[in-house]
């Protein structure tokens, strides 16, 4: 069944039908338009919502940086980020899929819709133009007709008319006869223009006007499959990126089942302990021995005393050793009480009460004790060799320090290196540069080596004196001579070969003898692709599932790695589409 067997005669209603059909598409084209706004400013909700709480992201030397709940906590909101980057492609591929290729397709289909109408309104007019002029000859035919009745008539009256001469007789007929023949003419036009109205008729409701009204239902066809296309693209869309969406949901799962509550007690006692012994008792100190001997002995003489019970005692409580720079005497008000006058009573300082006295001052003495523990602890006095810290801290910030000085010297060494080579270039391609050009470089890179040889014997030596195992990076120091020629040594000045400089903390690279143009960069890694990606972005490249490729620079934070093919070809694709294997 079609429209222009069935609908023939209902041109009003299939121009309404096919109007309000493309209005359904507009409409349908708006919504999934909001909806990708609704995507968007999701995703950007996230990103700015992960951003918020990973601002010290940066800081891995912090304390919590190594607990397993912080690193769970970073890696959730690393999962936002790429669960965001996927509500971003579920708004990019709504937009490119839905929005732009219906409201392409609609302009289309309105186009042509306007042209099927106007061939259909072309017929119509030409049938109606046909039955005007169907219409004026028939009128005309009429007309003559009648014209030609009444001649014949009144030929036939004068002819019976006795009064009437031949003449008027022969007139009479004459004029009958040619109004007679007019309306034969008129009659032949009629028929003619009947004939072809009959035909164009015939033509417009059973050739002409089905035609269109087919290419209309074809049209409106075409336009409710690629409507019911894009209602399944609008599902599809988003089971396409479902996968990776479980994958950063399981990876939110994962980060919370890592969370190792004993191992991050672990570290906190790893991270904290002093290395302290803890604090033996207190002795007793009987003040009351004194009280005696002051209220016995003779005010004539001094008093015999053969142990001062004022004396301080020593305390083994670390807060309060030299260790700490401060000062703060375990009885600091205290001091030996003068001896009684020999000719007097004793010291006012006792009065009538001297045990009353003893337990005022005990009292006086506690309290500044507890004020300086808070004092000390709340501001130490900071010093290069970490002496403020407890010895196991000692020992841990002397060894980070000594590791960040060898990585430093191992740079500065790697650039003496470099220069040498540079220099050797030079006197060997003079067209090449100066070679003195780099005596100022080369003069103060061996600067920075030997100062920093010395922080490094210096920081070795105390961590030596701290207990330390010594573990640090070891690195090939290079002494060039004038000619450019390189010696290696060891650390402590024996040669060594053990270990080569780190190629990607070189400051220059090498020079070949040809000089050929620079390598593109190293790459870091490679990833396998675990879903086909079509790279249509500015920027990207594309790829297929299972698809090997050269890690050139890692994520960011923006859910994007650049990548290289064998043939040079760059390009970044997302972080959550492939699996990355960086090398060691």
């Amino acid at each position: 069944m079609d429209w222009g067997t069935e609908l023939w005669d209902q041109y009003d209603i299939i121009e309404k039908h096919t109007q309000s059909g493309l209005e359904l598409v507009e409409k349908y084209v708006k919504f999934a338009k909001e909806r990708t706004e609704i995507e968007q400013n999701y995703a950007k909700q996230l990103r700015n919502l992960s951003k918020k709480y990973n601002q010290k992201r940066s800081s891995k030397d912090e304390p919590e940086c190594r607990l397993s709940s912080y690193q769970a906590f970073l890696d959730i909101l690393t999962e936002m980020n790429d669960y965001a980057g996927q509500r971003e492609l579920i708004a990019e591929n709504l937009m490119m899929n839905i929005c732009i290729d219906l409201t392409k397709y609609l302009q289309d289909f309105k186009q042509e819709r306007k042209t099927y109408l106007m061939d259909a309104k072309k017929a119509q007019q030409s049938l109606e133009s046909t039955y005007k002029q169907l219409d004026s000859s028939k009128k005309r035919f009429e007309r003559e007709w009648r014209e030609a009745e009444r001649a014949a008539q009144y030929a036939e009256k004068t002819d019976q008319d006795i009064n009437a001469t031949k003449a008027d007789v022969e007139k009479a007929k004459q004029q009958a006869h040619m109004r007679a023949h007019v309306a034969d003419e008129c009659k032949n036009d009629y028929a003619a223009q009947l004939q072809k109205y009959n035909k164009e008729q015939n033509q417009f409701y059973f050739s002409d006007m089905p035609l269109i009204f087919n290419k209309l239902q074809d049209l409106d066809e075409r336009r409710i499959q690629k409507l019911a296309q894009g209602y399944v693209l609008f599902s599809d869309t988003e089971k396409h990126v479902m996968p990776i969406i479980g994958k950063c949901l399981e990876g939110i799962t994962k980060a919370g089942t890592n969370v190792n509550e004993k191992n991050d007690s672990m570290i906190v006692i790893e991270q904290n302990k002093s290395g302290f012994e803890r604090p033996g008792d207190l002795e007793f100190e009987d003040y009351s021995q004194g009280i005696n001997r002051a209220s016995s002995d003779s005010s004539l003489g001094t008093p015999k005393v053969s142990v001062d019970p004022w004396k301080k005692k020593t305390n083994n409580f670390w807060l309060f050793s030299k260790r700490s720079k401060l000062s703060s005497p375990v009885l600091a008000p205290f001091s030996t009480p003068p001896a009684p006058s020999p000719n007097g009573p004793p010291s006012p300082k006792f009065g009538r009460d001297p045990l009353s006295y003893c337990l005022k001052e005990i009292n006086k003495t506690v309290k500044p004790r507890i004020s300086s523990f808070r004092t000390l602890r709340r501001s130490p006095t900071v010093t290069e060799d970490f002496a403020h810290l407890p010895p196991e801290q000692r020992r841990k910030r002397l060894q980070q320090k000594l590791d960040e000085i060898c990585k430093e010297l191992q740079k500065e060494v790697d650039q003496s290196e470099a220069l040498g080579k540079m220099k050797d270039v030079y006197e060997k391609n003079p067209q090449m540069g100066d070679p003195a050009s780099l005596a100022s470089q080369i003069n103060q890179t061996s600067q920075n080596i030997e100062r920093l040889r010395g922080e490094q014997s210096k920081y070795e030596t105390w961590l030596a004196e701290a207990g330390g195992r010594g573990d640090t990076l070891r690195y090939k120091a290079h002494s060039f001579n004038n000619n450019g020629a390189n010696d290696v040594h060891s650390p402590d000045g024996a040669y060594s070969d053990e270990s080569t400089p780190d190629p990607s903390q070189a400051i220059y690279a090498e020079f070949d003898d040809d000089f050929e143009d620079e390598d593109l960069a190293a790459p870091i890694g490679k990833c396998t692709a675990m879903y086909n990606f079509p790279g249509a972005s500015e920027g990207t490249i594309a790829m297929q599932e299972g698809e090997v490729l050269a890690v050139v620079e890692e994520d960011k934070g923006d859910g994007w790695t650049r990548v290289r093919r064998n043939n040079g070809d760059e390009g970044y694709i997302p972080t959550s589409y492939v699996t990355i294997t960086l090398n060691k």
